[in-house]
């Protein structure tokens, strides 16, 4: 029976996760989304600068919450929170950090500054 249980499990984890991964999926209209963008990604900070052309960014997104993980050993962005606006830019709200990100189903642009440190990304889906 637990095998069964599992099984049963591991089904629906998969089709939510596929469902999120879509690619014509637009994450500003869902609650739940992961999906990998890649093109051009930075990062500076004190003692960093990465500038990389073919980066990727993983992007997952918990209701109003975004992760942001990097490629090409650049620090994950975490925990940003956004308003929608009404062309899918996202404008940071509360003490997260400040900046532009702007996400769709098929680009991703980030212009994000926290602590003194900066992310960039420039990414198609």
């Amino acid at each position: 029976m637990k095998s069964m249980l599992k099984i049963i499990g591991v089904l629906l984890l998969s089709v939510v996760l596929f469902a999120a991964c879509s690619k014509s999926t637009d994450p500003a209209d869902t609650d739940i989304f992961a999906g990998t963008f890649k093109g051009k990604v930075g990062y500076i900070d004190g003692d960093k600068n990465i500038s990389q052309a073919s980066g990727s960014v993983f992007v997952t997104k918990v209701g109003t919450r975004y992760d942001f993980k990097f490629s090409d050993a650049i620090p994950a962005l975490t925990g940003v929170e956004f308003e929608k606006k009404d062309d899918n830019s996202l404008v940071s709200v509360g003490s997260s950090g400040t900046g532009l990100i702007t996400i769709s189903k098929d680009k991703l642009v980030i212009n994000f500054t926290r602590d003194s440190k900066a992310w960039t990304a420039d990414c198609n889906r």
